[in-house]
């Protein structure tokens, strides 16, 4: 009778073992880098890491711009909700747009109905609604959605033209159906664009932004306890003149932050440990040729396996074309 009991729990333990890994297979996760390419007509572009370093082409577009005056889609802002539904938001317009498109999807491939959010539309001199940047809040459950506008002589300009001096916006949603009011998320005292949130730890935020003021166009961090702020402790720029679009991924503790380093027609990358000492890793890194700024997201593999397939099918689509 012992030897029975011994060897149900022997066998236990291994089913136990054998099916963690299993799932551990099933649910390892990869990264997803959305991308467009200039001029920004044809839609989404993506990319996928295994490692976090190396980048793969998986072609485009999978999703061809609808929404908005413009029919572009610059800035690809992608994420992963809790439920597995990634949600992307975008720039739509260069000039003249009050809002930004939005559009969910299952796999990345099949996308739902592109919406066009004119979350702007109460301010009738607005300038643009650039790069907005999707955020999920783990502790009220909700979606922040900020990004950059221009209202000319409603801040001090500095350095910048009126029309281009810009400020962060930010409106919440729990289901991309009902919007909270817009409001101002970040006035530096100087024009802003391209921010991203990242959570470090419980009331431990980082916001990373660019200085878009024409002396600087760089990099820099601040530090707040709310993921909506107030930002505080700005530190001196990271990356050099001509930077944009960063992107950052957590790995055993440590960051990488991805930017677009148009000035030079590249892109680069810095890890760090405290978001105050910055290492250059640039020549770790690869990507895509005509690759620009978007965000980097998780995905499973089996979800890659698929988009894999499906990028094969483009490529294969190209080839009869050429």
């Amino acid at each position: 009778m012992k030897h029975n009991l011994l060897n149900l729990l022997i066998l236990a333990v291994v089913f136990s073992f054998v099916s963690c890994n299993e799932n551990k297979t099933e649910e390892d996760e990869h990264y997803i880098f959305s991308s467009f390419r200039e001029p920004a007509t044809d839609g989404l572009y993506l990319a996928y890491s295994e490692d976090g370093y190396n980048w793969e082409d998986l072609k485009g577009p999978y999703l061809k711009p609808e929404a908005g005056e413009s029919k572009i889609m610059r800035d690809p802002s992608l994420i992963k909700s809790p439920d597995g539904v990634y949600h992307m938001v975008w720039t739509t317009d260069w000039k003249g747009g009050n809002g930004f498109g939005y559009a969910k999807s299952k796999d990345l491939i099949h996308w739902s109905e592109q919406k066009f959010i004119p979350a702007m539309q109460h301010e009738p001199d607005v300038v643009n609604v650039w790069a907005p940047e999707l955020y999920y809040d783990d502790k009220k459950e909700e979606f922040i959605i900020f990004w950059a506008s221009t209202i000319p002589h409603r801040f001090e300009k500095g350095e910048e033209a009126e029309d281009n001096n810009h400020r962060m916006y930010y409106t919440t949603t729990k289901d991309f159906k009902t919007f909270s009011e817009t409001k101002l998320f970040l006035d530096p005292g100087f024009s802003v664009i391209d921010c991203v949130i990242v959570k470090r730890d419980s009331d431990d935020y980082v916001l990373v932004l660019k200085d878009n003021t024409r002396p600087n166009r760089n990099i820099s961090v601040a530090f707040g306890n709310n993921p909506l702020g107030p930002w505080k402790d700005y530190s001196e720029p990271f990356t050099g003149h001509l930077s944009e679009g960063p992107t950052v991924i957590e790995q055993d503790g440590e960051w990488i932050i991805y930017y677009d380093n148009y000035g030079h027609d590249n892109y680069k990358a810095k890890k760090t440990s405290d978001f105050k000492e910055f290492e250059d890793i640039s020549d770790k890194i690869s990507l895509p040729e005509g690759h620009k700024h978007g965000t980097i997201a998780k995905i499973s593999a089996k979800d890659l396996a698929v988009l894999k397939q499906e990028s094969k099918k483009k490529e294969t689509q190209e080839e009869k074309e050429n």
